[in-house]
């Protein structure tokens, strides 16, 4: 009989981490449910029911587990916050460098590479199409979202710009805002790349959607982009020739 309790004892701590592991693996399985329907659909397109029938969960484990839609979309861009430190830690990297021509190109990789790497993972499929849908609309959910996990990102890749930039062109007196509207060209040509299935009907199926091979052409379409643009905001102010 002591010899059964003793062994029942020792069994718990057993059956006690697999429950723990079985409430942790439902949690994620609702996670990824949810991620893989807001980025097919949409935030508003999509239910608590249907999220929990793609899990295969009861209903109420989603509300236990998240709370509130909005609170489970806020919840997916936590999970994935570690891609947005990647790319922080890639232009601190960027930032300790001394300025030379090449400094925007390692600016614009840092902002790019990361992303490009998630979309072609399998794991990252969904995430990656959700950032393209699920952010574009003027919601309350997209704008906390944006607040909370990409606006300080953002920020700082625009100062980084606003930097060097005007360290390539200081005649012209380049402002921040010319920079966040470089950022946001530069977000458009990304997120279209990441979303885009339509290149392969237009290239008569000579180009692959969203195909990470293009990575460095992307890149070099966004830096020839960015000075671009400085250039038209800015235009040189042309010497007057002496008469």
């Amino acid at each position: 009989m002591t010899c059964m309790i003793a062994s029942q004892a020792l069994l718990r701590p057993s059956a006690r981490k697999s429950a723990s592991t079985q409430r942790v693996d439902r949690k994620g399985q609702i996670l990824l449910a949810a991620e893989r329907l807001f980025a097919q659909f949409g935030f508003h397109a999509v239910s608590i029911r249907q999220i929990a029938q793609e899990a295969q969960v009861p209903l109420a484990l989603v509300g236990y587990h998240f709370g509130q839609k909005q609170d489970l979309f806020h919840a997916i861009f936590e999970h994935w916050s570690g891609t947005i430190e990647e790319r922080m830690q890639g232009l601190q990297a960027v930032q300790s460098l001394p300025h030379s021509r090449v400094k925007l190109q390692h600016i614009v990789e840092a902002f790019v590479s990361p992303v490009i790497r998630l979309r072609a993972s399998p794991e990252g499929e969904a995430y990656a199409l959700l950032l393209t849908k699920g952010l574009s609309p003027q919601s309350d959910e997209a704008d906390r979202v944006l607040r909370d996990f990409f606006d300080p990102m953002a920020e700082s890749f625009i100062t980084a710009m606003h930097e060097t930039l005007s360290q390539e062109n200081p005649q012209a007196e380049l402002t921040r805002g010319t920079a966040a509207w470089c950022y946001q060209f530069s977000l458009g040509a990304l997120l279209h790349h990441l979303g885009d299935s339509r290149v392969s009907r237009l290239s008569h199926g000579q180009c692959i959607p969203n195909d990470s091979q293009v990575q460095p052409h992307l890149i070099s379409f966004i830096v020839h982009g960015i000075r671009g643009a400085v250039h038209s905001f800015h235009p040189p102010v042309k010497k007057r020739r002496l008469s």
